[in-house]
């Protein structure tokens, strides 16, 4: 997509093309004043704030001991990442672009939408580097790893359009170089999801993050704010070899006592829920002024900087910078040993059941404590691993990008080729599905690092329909009028089920 579809007015610079896309929170917040600092709230009375968050997780204890995420990289497959204060001080590194925004040069690498530079900001946000113990002090900025590494790959456009084929290449790149230089890409945070019913077992976007769990790479994803009982975990939180994520409301408080989990994180079954479950209610991240869903929901901004958001999105964030923290301390773990740490450490709420909270609220203290004792394993799943010759339409589900009159739909990718799962399946996993800058034979990025930032590339030819690629139209049909939705990101529209009453308190 190009950034050209956003209003030119918000197009001034790389660094007004995002926002946050996050609904109002009004209730409660603590107005900008000389008591708040430079933030603009207080880090301590506002329980969304990140330092609260990092408290209730045991994160403070992690940074006395030197523990900060340094040296894990963390890959971020998202909708960019903006180059807002907090997120300049040297730990983000550019990835690639395999949205539609590469094609156009304002708008490529960075967040078009809002949703990636939140989430960056709770992993490893920073003002500035500092020691360990100043990342404990509530009046400067700090993600939960703010010393580990953020790697932008960046695959979906500034409406927020992306088709799953770009989350899978997006997957397969991070695999194939995550032992880059400076890199060390032991972490995947994908807050996103189809409503595919398909099996795990053939499904290619399952597939593709169990092959990341097998080279060494723990894939921690959303698992989605359905609030219905009668929907099931998005794909790939579904895939039992990933960790699941559901979000919990801790009440602003240390105590797991009154932990509950809101009533939008999705249900669970009994035989595949959330792993766990993390602060993810009214969390304080960074925004971009002037950007598209900054410009939508005014009243979620909190200062000059920041937006307040709730989704089980929020708290896949929180996780993977725990595991980052966790995999700092412990660099040997396997994904398996991982989750096995995360899960048997995992307590609390006890209102709400296995199906909504999984093993509990995750633990910073509890979790560096249990590598030196025998490491527990986690339960092994009843079904096997992906084979990844499922269909791949079935994997998008209901969600489709479009160029206004026509969706991309079928056994093809996004450039209208063919699909042969079986054959890619065994190039990714060969670690060849990616040829330099070319994915399946097609030029989607540069193919070399350019001054710490992987170039975009020209697509050449017309997308499946005959409209170039730089096109004002593209949009998807469960990304239109800005909203996020429940059906790609599962972060159902910013509104009602993300942001009703349980989100605004």
């Amino acid at each position: 997509m190009s950034s050209s579809a956003l209003p030119r007015s918000r197009r001034t610079s790389a660094a007004v093309v995002a926002g946050s896309t996050l609904a109002a929170v009004v209730l409660g917040a603590v107005p900008a004043n000389a008591a708040t600092g430079s933030l603009g709230y207080d880090a301590v009375a506002d329980k969304g704030s990140l330092y609260n968050v990092a408290e209730v997780l045991g994160a403070h204890t992690s940074y006395a001991s030197g523990i900060t995420g340094r040296g894990i990289g963390v890959a971020l497959i998202d909708t960019g990442v903006a180059p807002v204060p907090g997120l300049t001080s040297g730990n983000v590194v550019t990835g690639p672009d395999l949205s539609f925004d590469s094609q156009d040069r304002d708008a490529a690498h960075v967040d078009g939408f809002g949703h990636g530079t939140h989430l960056a900001s709770i992993i490893a946000g920073r003002d500035v580097a500092g020691t360990p113990a100043s990342y404990a002090n509530p009046g400067r900025f700090a993600g939960i790893a703010p010393d580990s590494t953020l790697v932008n790959v960046k695959v979906g456009a500034g409406n927020g359009a992306v088709d799953v084929t770009q989350v899978i290449a997006g997957i397969d790149w991070t695999v194939e170089h995550a032992k880059d230089p400076g890199l060390n890409i032991r972490v995947i945070n994908l807050s996103y999801g189809t409503d595919s019913l398909q099996s795990s077992s053939v499904d290619p976007l399952a597939y593709a993050v169990e092959n990341a769990w097998k080279h060494g790479i723990v894939v921690v994803v959303a698992g989605g704010n359905e609030g219905d009982t009668t929907k099931t975990l998005a794909n790939p939180a579904s895939d039992p070899f990933v960790l699941a994520v559901g979000a919990m409301d801790d009440a602003g408080t240390v105590t797991r006592s009154d932990d509950t989990v809101p009533s939008w994180s999705t249900h669970g079954t009994d035989g595949r829920h959330v792993d766990v479950v993390a602060p993810g209610v009214s969390v304080l991240g960074l925004r971009v002024p002037g950007g598209t869903a900054d410009v939508a929901n005014p009243q979620a901004r909190v200062g000059d900087r920041f937006a307040r958001a709730s989704g089980t999105s929020q708290a896949a964030a929180v996780v993977s910078g725990e595991v980052a923290l966790l995999l700092q301390a412990f660099p040997l773990l396997t994904p398996d040993q991982v989750k096995g740490v995360i899960t048997h450490s995992a307590s609390g709420v006890s209102t709400a059941p296995t199906k909504l909270a999984g093993a509990g609220t995750i633990d910073v203290v509890t979790a560096q404590k249990l590598p030196k004792a025998p490491l527990p394993q986690p339960i092994a799943p009843a079904i096997g691993w992906s084979r990844g010759t499922g269909s791949l339409e079935a994997s998008r589900g209901s969600s489709h990008v479009s160029n206004g009159s026509t969706e991309l739909t079928g056994e093809v990718d996004l450039f209208g080729r063919a699909w042969n799962g079986a054959a890619w399946a065994r190039s990714t996993s060969d670690g060849t599905a990616w040829n330099g800058g070319n994915w399946r034979g097609a030029a989607l990025t540069g193919g070399a690092w350019n001054r710490g930032v992987w170039p975009t590339a020209t697509w050449t030819g017309n997308d499946w329909s005959g409209v170039s690629y730089t096109s004002d139209q593209w949009s998807a049909r469960t990304w239109r009028d800005d909203s996020w939705s429940a059906r790609t990101w599962r972060d159902d529209s910013w509104s009602a089920r993300t942001w009703r009453d349980e989100g605004w308190r």
